[in-house]
């Protein structure tokens, strides 16, 4: 890792394993975690889908690129939301203040890990489907990531060697 603060920030679609790995890996660092999805509950004192219900698509993007935008730490593994890309300064806040890594995954295995959507607060426009959301998010990982990681396939512990196999490149 070559920020001076030495986080590790994931980013991924939903069902990606951010939380997942960002805790074993945190654990395997010794660092902290930080689930920034957490952080909007914190902060709204209600549930991701509750926050969405009451400020819209928009409203939510808004908190979430005002939470982003503010973490500041260190040798801490951060797991922001899927949509974190659509907010071009929390992620150059976050590329600042760490290495972002893009767990990737293909459409399938996404399709398989995810159960209700709404209720895990994923942010769709009116009549987008999964495949329109994963085709419209993946480009933006990509250009946002210091390093990719191929996850398919992998179990946690194969994902965390993986992730500090990267790291340490």
């Amino acid at each position: 890792m070559s920020r001076d603060t030495d986080n590790v920030i994931l980013i991924g679609m939903p069902g990606s394993g951010k939380s997942t790995a960002g805790m074993a890996l945190a654990k395997a660092l010794g660092y902290e975690f930080v689930d920034a999805d957490d952080l909007i509950r914190a902060r709204e004192h209600a549930t991701l889908d509750q926050i969405i219900a009451r400020v819209g698509r928009l409203g939510f993007h808004q908190i979430e690129s005002d939470v982003l935008s503010g973490i500041d730490t260190r040798r801490t593994v951060i797991a922001p939301g899927g949509s974190c890309i659509y907010h071009p300064r929390a992620m150059e806040h976050l590329r600042s203040i760490g290495t972002v890594v893009y767990l990737s995954l293909p459409l399938e295995t996404v399709t398989e890990r995810l159960g209700d959507l709404t209720a895990r607060g994923v942010t769709f426009q009116p009549g987008q489907t999964l495949a329109d959301l994963y085709a419209e998010r993946v480009p933006l990982y990509e250009q946002y990531a210091h390093l990719t990681a191929d996850t398919a396939g992998l179990d946690l512990e194969a994902t965390v060697k993986l992730l500090l196999s990267l790291l340490s490149e």
